[in-house]
Order: structure tokens, then C-alpha cells, then sequence
């Protein structure tokens, strides 16, 4: 997205000049249009920095936003004006990125533009859940309300993300750390070996052979092996981004042992605490259901939810789809019927969000107590196999020579 300078004429003649966050100047033209200006001149603002405030954008964190929010609804309902509120939170923000938005998004507002509006011209920040409950908050006059629900809403999301990170990194940098020890005695320190052993012109044991032949393997192939992990990363990364692809590669994440049953209850303590969010703040349900398809991070679950708007829009339930789909356990989808029955949906969604956000804290603390022990006694099999196997023929030569 890029900033553009304009300078204009409005219905009395007068000029004016501002600035203006969009994708390109027919967007900026348009906008001006609809406010009734004529444009005299427009050009894109350079941006200081280059390549490091695109970098930047890219970095803008969950914790600012929720910050952000935060700080903005305490203002709102304190009765500061949202341009002053706006502009004391541009000042005090650090990062260069979001700082320029919330200029742009003052701009925009000073010019007449809605917040809902005005937060929408920077999707890589707000997400379509934070523009449609803004939205929601202006309509409804309960803006500094629906402000702290986003905030507590990204608070919660972010804590399980952070939580299933945690349980993901460990193993990762574990058996990293293995396959990296692994390799370099492989590849560094057995034929080391090899070789003073050549000079005995003894038979080496069945286990030394064995690891020697491996260790010339991998030597040889070792950048083959290397490239063909890339060449599958990159099929599958790809392939990801297809429709299919998507669809297939996360119904097999779900399928996973141990991690799968994780993701799964990451993902419908999500998809329960954005639907109930989405409801609680007035959001019509199908324009709730579309976004909760779209940020539930799993394609299996958005077309489950897509099924479930197809129902809505004909006037059914929306526990039926959720039942056919199999990805729901059935206390789930039984809680959601009686939601809907009694007019209760968003207090049984976050019923259902509450009691996963548990079942995610007792599944990482298991994993971690599962993984740690296993991951110990492969890497000491790994390191004795190869321990024993170097040290075996001098052990023999030891006896012969007694």
C-alpha cells in the first residue's frame, strides 16, 4: 500500500490537502470524488527506508494491535475526541510502520471518512474481524465497548497461539539439535575412525561396517539428501496454496497423532470464541460466519463453515453441518443446538472456547511431558549405536592383544 499527496478544491472553492493511504491513485481519485473535491494534483509520497519499511509492515505484532485497541477504547469512553485520541496514540507508538497508519487513518478521518472506513484502507494491520465489529461499535454508539471486546478477543487468540508455538518449538529445536549432532559425527568424527582402523588389517564388527557404510552414504549424498528435503518443502508449499491442496494437507493435520488432536482443539476453541465475539457485538450472522471461515486458519473448517452459511441462509441450523462434518466432537455440536434453541448461542460458543482453551493448556503440558523423555532416549540410542560401533574394534584388538 502507498501513500498519496493530493491537493483539491472543495464546493466553495477552497483548497485542500492531505494525505492518503491505497493501493493505487484510481483508488485515491475515486475516494476524493466521493467527497465531492475536485483534484488538482496527485503523487505518491516516497517512503524513507526502502526496503525496510516494507520489512517493517510485515512486522507489525498481534501485542500492538491489542495495545492499540486497548488504549483507544479507554479514550473513547473517557470522552476524548477519537482525532485526539488518534493522535496521542500516533505519538507515543515506537514502530515506523504502524505509526504512518495511524496517520493516514487520522487523515482520512479529518476528511471525513468513517473509522470502520478509514481501518479498512490497511488490511496487513486489521483484520476483517477488527473493521466489522469497528463498524458494528459506530453504528451502535458502543464503539469504546467493542474496542475492549476486540482487544480481549486478540488477547485470548494470541495467548493460544503462543501456547501451541511452545509446544510446537521444543521438539523442533530438539530434534534439530539431534539430526545436527547426528550428521556431524556421521560425517566428521567416524571417518576419523575409519581410517585408523583401514590401517589395522583386522575385520571390523558387523555394527562398525554398518555405521562406516552409512557414514560414506551420507557423505556422498549428503547434498542430495539436503536438496530433495527442499525440492519437498517447496512441492508442498506450493501445492498448499492450491484449493486442494489446502484442503487435503490440512484434513491430513487433523489426522496427525498426538498433534492433531491439538490442532483440532486449537481450531474450534477459535472458530467458538470469533463466532461468539462476532455475535455478541451485533455482527449479522452470515457476515460473522464468512470471517470466521476465513481467520479459522484451517481449510477442512472453512468449508465446514461455508456448509454452515448455506444452512443459515436457508433458514436452518447451524449445528447440522457441523454434526455431518466430523471435525466437531459431539458435546460441541449439542452445546450449539441448545445455544440456538434458547437464544443462548454466544454464551454456549464461549462456553465451548473456555473449555478447549483448557483442553490446549493439559494437551501442551502432556506433550511436553511426552515428548521430552522420548526425544532423550532416541538421541541415546542415536549416540550409543554410534559409540558402540567405534569403540567395538578396539575393544576386540584389546582382547587379542591379552
Amino acid at each position: 500500500m502507498m501513500t498519496f499527496k493530493y491537493i483539491a478544491k472543495d464546493q466553495n472553492a477552497r483548497n485542500v490537502a492531505g494525505k492518503m493511504a491505497a493501493e493505487n491513485q484510481n483508488i485515491v481519485l475515486e475516494e476524493l470524488r466521493k467527497r465531492k473535491l475536485t483534484v488538482i494534483s496527485i503523487s505518491a509520497v516516497k517512503e524513507s527506508g526502502g526496503g525496510k519499511a516494507s520489512f517493517a509492515r510485515k512486522k507489525v505484532k498481534g501485542e500492538d494491535i491489542v495495545i492499540f485497541a486497548r488504549q483507544l477504547a479507554t479514550m473513547v469512553d473517557a470522552g476524548i475526541p477519537i482525532l485526539q485520541g488518534l493522535d496521542a496514540l500516533q505519538q507515543q507508538m515506537s514502530h515506523p510502520y504502524f505509526k504512518s497508519v495511524i496517520g493516514a487513518i487520522k487523515d482520512d478521518i479529518e476528511l471525513g471518512s468513517s473509522l470502520a472506513v478509514a481501518f479498512a484502507k490497511h488490511p496487513k494491520v486489521f483484520d476483517p474481524l477488527f473493521i466489522n465489529m469497528v463498524k458494528v461499535g459506530e453504528t451502535g454508539g458502543v464503539l469504546s465497548a467493542v474496542l475492549d471486546r476486540v482487544a480481549t478477543y486478540m488477547e485470548k487468540t494470541l495467548k493460544l497461539k503462543q501456547k501451541v508455538k511452545s509446544a510446537m518449538i521444543y521438539p523442533a529445536v530438539v530434534i534439530s539439535m539431534a539430526v545436527i549432532i547426528t550428521i556431524v559425527l556421521l560425517v566428521k568424527v567416524v571417518p576419523t575412525f575409519a581410517s585408523i582402523y583401514g590401517s589395522f588389517n583386522q575385520e571390523l564388527p558387523a555394527m562398525t561396517k554398518l555405521l562406516i557404510g552409512i557414514s560414506n552414504g551420507l557423505k556422498k549424498y549428503l547434498i542430495f539428501v539436503i536438496g530433495f528435503f527442499f525440492i519437498v518443502g517447496f512441492v508442498l508449499d506450493r501445492w498448499n496454496r492450491t484449493e486442494k491442496g489446502a484442503l487435503t494437507l490440512d484434513r491430513l493435520k487433523l489426522s496427525f497423532p498426538i498433534f492433531g488432536e491439538l490442532l483440532r482443539k486449537v481450531a474450534i476453541s477459535r472458530f467458538s470464541r470469533t463466532l461468539a465475539t462476532l455475535i455478541q457485538s451485533g455482527v449479522p450472522i452470515l457476515e460473522s460466519l464468512d470471517i470466521v471461515g476465513k481467520s479459522c486458519g484451517n481449510k477442512l473448517l472453512e468449508v465446514v463453515v461455508e456448509g454452515v452459511k448455506n444452512n443459515v441462509r436457508e433458514g436452518e441450523s447451524i449445528a447440522i453441518p457441523l454434526v455431518k462434518s466430523g471435525v466437531f466432537p459431539p458435546m460441541v455440536t449439542r452445546m450449539i443446538a441448545i445455544g440456538e434453541k434458547s437464544g443462548q448461542l454466544e454464551k454456549m460458543l464461549n462456553k465451548v472456547a473456555e473449555f478447549y482453551d483448557d483442553q490446549v493448556d493439559a494437551a501442551v503440558a502432556g506433550l511436553t511431558s511426552i515428548i521430552e523423555p522420548v526425544l532423550i532416549g532416541f538421541l541415546g540410542i542415536v549416540v550409543g549405536f554410534i559409540v558402540i560401533a567405534l569403540f567395538l574394534p578396539i575393544i576386540n584388538i584389546t582382547q587379542v592383544l591379552k
